[in-house]
């Protein structure tokens, strides 16, 4: 099965996509909010013959769901009328971004490419938790 992890921001969206054994996660290009996003991730989800995407849903520390949550209730929500024939699930982010800053930090990565390069990785994170 192909899976394809989203995480979801307000001005970009990171993508993640997995091998047919479901054994690794890569990173794909980030899906600009410019107007275009449904366009661009059904091109991805077509593209890479996605079974599955699973969308990370921001958990506060507590468990509990706040705004952001919410919006990426209605996201969801959303691409499961773009996706129909696509299987949606949302999985607990919770920490991913602290993770991904954490590990593109010791990579020597400056702030300018750790921008860039956060929201793929947090996708791919999400993406792994999902996997086990």
């Amino acid at each position: 099965m192909i899976i394809m992890a989203l995480d979801y921001g307000e001005r970009r969206i990171g993508a993640a996509v997995c091998d047919e054994l479901e054994i690794a996660a890569h990173p794909l290009p980030n899906v600009e909010r410019d107007g275009t996003e449904w366009r661009q991730i059904k091109d991805l989800a077509q593209e890479r013959g996605v079974d599955r995407i699973v969308v990370g849903l921001p958990l506060r520390m507590d468990g509990t769901e706040g705004r952001q949550a919410r919006k990426v209730r209605g996201f969801v929500k959303q691409l499961r009328r773009e996706l129909p024939d696509v299987s949606v699930e949302m999985v607990d982010e919770r920490l991913t971004s602290a993770q991904a800053h954490s590990a593109l930090t010791q990579m020597g990565a400056g702030s300018r490419r750790r921008r860039r390069a956060v929201d793929s990785m947090v996708a791919q994170l999400i993406l792994r938790r999902y996997m086990g």
